[in-house]
């Protein structure tokens, strides 16, 4: 089991990073957030789940041993696989899955691409108990803002998670129009949040908008 990576960046991608060990270049899925925050050539400690397969050995990085620790129970959910359960943890703080998890909010999961109504009452149900609130002490470290070119990573890791440039550019531009705090700040983790959020609550409202016309 390897537990964390601590090595040189050499290499980020829209989905992946590898970290040089030495001489050794270990591939490392991550979140959006993750990633942007890794520079090549600077250090950088990743904490680490590995997932085994007949024919892979896949590695997923993670910020702290929050996200991971989240990462890793929403893997027991039946139906739930490491990259749906990467991709709640890109639109989603840990504490606020583990609020989401404890309350029974499956509306919050439904905010992510890939998981309707059915799938996030079966994530609060399996998750009934597993997954505890920090509360107002978390221990995630929060991470600086990033204020330089912000958006260019924000549509290059909307892209990673299936949308058209033009698509990821607009919804930006729309989520964006009532969070000046967001655009100044210039935070791509938080903004990416933001504009994800969005999109799941514009969705909600088109579908009501064809349910009424239906």
């Amino acid at each position: 089991m390897i537990s964390f990576l601590r090595g040189t960046v050499a290499h980020v991608g829209l989905s992946t990073a590898v970290i040089d060990l030495n001489g050794a270049g270990m591939s490392v899925f991550a979140t959006p957030q993750t990633l942007s925050h890794l520079k090549v050539g600077t250090e950088a400690k990743l904490f680490t789940s590995m997932i085994v397969r007949e024919d892979s050995l896949t590695l997923f990085g993670f910020a702290d041993d929050d996200e991971r620790e989240v990462f890793d129970v929403l893997l027991s959910v039946s139906g739930v696989g490491p990259r749906l359960a990467l991709a709640v943890l890109a639109v989603h703080e840990p504490e606020a899955i583990r609020v989401a998890a404890h309350t029974g909010d499956g509306k919050t999961f439904t905010k992510v691409p890939g998981i309707g109504p059915k799938v996030a009452g079966r994530i609060v149900l399996e998750l009934a108990g597993k997954l505890v609130p920090h509360g107002t002490g978390t221990s995630a470290q929060p991470q600086p803002p990033i204020k330089a070119e912000w958006k260019p990573q924000v549509v290059a890791a909307m892209t990673s998670l299936g949308w058209s440039e033009k698509d990821a550019t607009g919804s930006i531009d729309k989520a964006m129009a009532d969070s000046p705090e967001l655009v100044e700040a210039g935070n791509v983790a938080q903004i990416l949040r933001a504009t994800l959020r969005w999109l799941g609550q514009d969705g909600a409202r088109a579908g009501n908008r064809v349910g009424s016309r239906g």
